[in-house]
């Protein structure tokens, strides 16, 4: 969907412009943006932490972000035994990799979101950083 143009309204002589529908598209789509960005990152650092077993670990770890505004980041079906350490059995100690990932880098993530919060002032550069591809990796 491309950028929603302004619409001009006049009344009485008086030209009304609104860019709400626009503002509200860049809103969306920077949110979306910022996603994959904190996906990616979550993702690669998770992949990291995984300690290699039969490898199909670091492979099947991936994020989903989607066009709702959601973000999801977790395991693919290919390493479900993942979940096994994330979340503890009664024969395996809890690993936690995705979490601790998580809670160690929340800095991070806020400096991720904030670029692009911060790049709503600026509309040029707030479209430049617009991709409109859903994308899971």
């Amino acid at each position: 969907m491309a950028v929603p143009s302004p619409v001009k309204i006049t009344k009485n002589g008086v030209e009304y412009i609104s860019k709400v529908d626009r503002t509200k598209y860049t809103l969306k789509q920077l949110v979306h943006a910022a996603n994959k960005d904190v996906g990616k990152y979550v993702a690669k650092k998770t992949r990291e932490k995984i300690t290699k077993r039969t490898g199909r670990g670091r492979k099947n770890t991936q994020y989903w972000a989607r066009k709702d505004g959601s973000l999801q980041v977790g395991y693919k079906p290919g390493g479900f035994y993942l979940g096994f350490d994330e979340l503890g059995t009664d024969k395996r100690r809890k690993i936690a990799q995705l979490r601790n990932t998580v809670q160690e880098e929340k800095n991070e993530i806020r400096k991720i979101q904030g670029a692009y919060i911060k790049s709503i002032e600026d509309e040029n550069k707030a479209l430049g950083l617009i991709d409109e591809s859903e994308e899971q990796g």
